[in-house]
């Protein structure tokens, strides 16, 4: 366990819900047909992506990759509430063995964990030396941003509605040194697919592959609402 133990480590994997999307056109290539080239997309989207303040987030993970300890989580994020931003919301994860399922807050650099019994207990900030900083997420130069600004060789592959939006899906390869940033574990280089608004290629979805039958998969959602996160 550590500074941002569950929380962080949960938000850290990041990577890409892929539920729910429906086909508008399936003509692919980086702007073939009538769709726009998929470098321009995640061009604009990693600018859009710098400026996102806050969001709801939902992670699951696909599989069973070894190195990634978590099953699934869902919360609120935003930069604000520390230096390193805030969090909070619940997750299920693997920890030395054990399957661990409850509520976190990372606020004011500390994280506040509370299991199926007790209350909420704090950790030191200590203890965070080795673990992913969920901040991560949104920040615009180790974060999503970064991904979206280096994936190699984009394409778009087609403009879907994802959760009643809708948006290009672009897909490329990304470096393991970049999406080790929101994807701890990560080992080699990757494919990653995002889902980008069609008004203004704020992310809705990404999804990082981990093999043939494993993916990390992350929503973004409610972008910019206000979230207050405060010490339980």
């Amino acid at each position: 366990m550590v500074k941002r133990g569950l929380g962080v480590a949960v938000l850290a994997l990041v990577g890409a819900l892929v539920a729910g999307c429906t086909s508008d056109n399936s003509s692919g290539g980086a702007g073939g047909g009538s769709l726009p080239d998929g470098a321009s997309v995640m061009k604009d989207s990693a600018a859009t992506t710098k400026n996102i303040k806050s969001a709801h987030f939902t992670l699951k993970v696909n599989g069973n990759p070894p190195t990634i300890p978590v099953q699934n989580a869902e919360g609120d994020l935003t930069r604000e509430g520390g230096p390193a931003g805030a969090a909070k919301g619940t997750v299920k994860l693997t920890l030395l063995g054990q399957l661990i399922e409850g509520e976190f807050v990372l606020v004011d650099n500390s994280l506040y964990i509370k299991g199926p019994t007790g209350g909420f207990q704090k950790y030191p900030a200590a203890l965070s030396a080795n673990i992913y900083d969920p901040s991560a997420i949104l920040d615009p130069d180790k974060g999503i941003a970064k991904v979206l600004a280096t994936i190699q060789q984009p394409k778009t592959e087609a403009k879907e509605t994802v959760d009643g939006v809708s948006a290009y899906k672009v897909t490329g390869k990304v470096t393991k040194d970049v999406v080790s940033g929101v994807v701890p574990g990560v080992s080699t280089d990757v494919v990653v697919t995002v889902w980008a608004r069609e008004d203004n290629k704020q992310p809705v979805k990404a999804s990082v592959a981990l093999g043939s039958d494993s993916s990390v998969d992350l929503t973004l959602s409610d972008i910019d609402k206000p979230v207050t996160i405060t010490a339980p």
